[in-house]
């Protein structure tokens, strides 16, 4: 799918995006693949070329953030510390943009890690461990997505049941504010309350719910979205009554949600995508308020259902009726304070 790029002026700070090399890992996914594992498996080499022709691709992407997908794990160091080894990949094709030989796109601007926040005080160590690795190292993920349906998520994607109020987890994540980090959080619809507790029992750290909360369609949900919009509505709004919460905007091309329902690369045109995810995406603006939202392309995860070029163009049309500060907050500005860019938009 070819379209004109809407707004090419824009800047763009895409907030949530990963880089792998999953070729190794695709003998061992089992056939036939659940549907996330064969939008992955299309894009199983995704590393700096690849995300440079993307945001090159027509839009104004100025800088990016890595976010963590177990790329790159150090398997020289011990078990908890090898989530540095990705901090320090994502480092080395920040320096790569750094160097200027790219132009003005700063790739990796911002770093996203990971540490098992279930080691309790224990994981400081390693938070620490991922500090010293970057110094554009601004956080963490530690995904508690999670379903009594096993088809939903299909292996090996699956955190615990009721990760986010597990005593360990939060002793871990009582680490994060005081090494002035963020947390992203990773939940399925049915576990926004999940994120709900979490957020009002450390009403000071700053979180991010990624993917709009992952609506879903898929398996024992499929052709439920419209039954269980209002319920994921009402999480919504009860999330964003928390102050320390942001929104990602975008993820709803994932196989997931089923919007749309036919990927790998379905070829839908930007309006299309656009009709599909205003329920949720203007939900989300209407909650949090574009100072606490930002769009997010999750690629290449969401190439399941569309282009890189096409992604944006969807979401700018989402945002048409937005004042020219509304678009400037949910494009780059969010994004530029949640995770220390600033600089890039003086």
């Amino acid at each position: 799918m070819s379209e004109a790029i809407l707004e090419p002026d824009l800047p763009i700070i895409d907030p949530h995006h990963h880089l792998w090399d999953l070729r190794p890992l695709l003998p061992a996914f089992p056939e036939p693949r659940h549907p996330f594992l064969e939008a992955i498996a299309g894009a199983a080499y995704y590393t700096f070329d690849q995300l440079h022709a993307d945001a090159a691709s027509g839009h104004r992407v100025i800088a990016t953030v890595f976010m963590e997908c177990g790329a790159f794990y150090d398997a020289g160091r011990s078990e908890p510390f090898r989530p540095v080894g990705e901090v320090e990949f994502a480092n080395g094709v920040a320096a790569q943009g750094a160097s200027g030989a790219y132009g003005a796109y700063r790739p990796c601007a911002a770093i996203v890690g990971h540490a098992d926040l279930t080691r309790g005080a224990a994981a400081g160590e390693v938070l620490d461990a991922l500090q010293a690795a970057s110094p554009r190292f601004a956080g963490i993920r530690h995904a508690g997505a999670w379903d009594a349906d096993p088809e939903v998520l299909g292996p090996p994607f699956h955190a615990p049941e009721g990760l986010y109020g597990d005593s360990a987890f939060r002793e871990g994540f009582a680490e994060l504010g005081p090494r002035g980090l963020t947390f992203d959080a990773w939940v399925l619809e049915p576990q926004l309350g999940d994120v709900i507790a979490l957020a009002r029992a450390f009403p000071d750290q700053p979180i991010v719910l990624d993917h709009c909360g992952t609506p879903l369609g898929i398996a024992s949900y499929r052709g439920t979205l419209p039954d269980r919009f209002d319920r994921w509505r009402a999480n919504i709004r009860a999330l964003a009554e928390c102050e320390n919460v942001t929104v990602k905007l975008g993820g709803l091309a994932m196989a997931f949600c089923a919007m749309p329902d036919d990927g790998p690369a379905a070829g839908c045109d930007s309006q299309t995508l656009a009709d599909l995810w205003r329920p949720y995406v203007e939900t989300c603006i209407e909650a949090f308020g574009a100072e606490r939202a930002m769009f997010e392309s999750n690629y290449p995860v969401d190439r399941w259902g569309a282009s890189y070029p096409v992604l944006w163009n969807a979401f700018k049309r989402l945002a048409s009726g937005a004042s020219e500060g509304e678009k400037r907050a949910l494009f780059a500005g969010t994004a530029a304070r949640v995770y220390g860019l600033e600089a890039l938009l003086a």
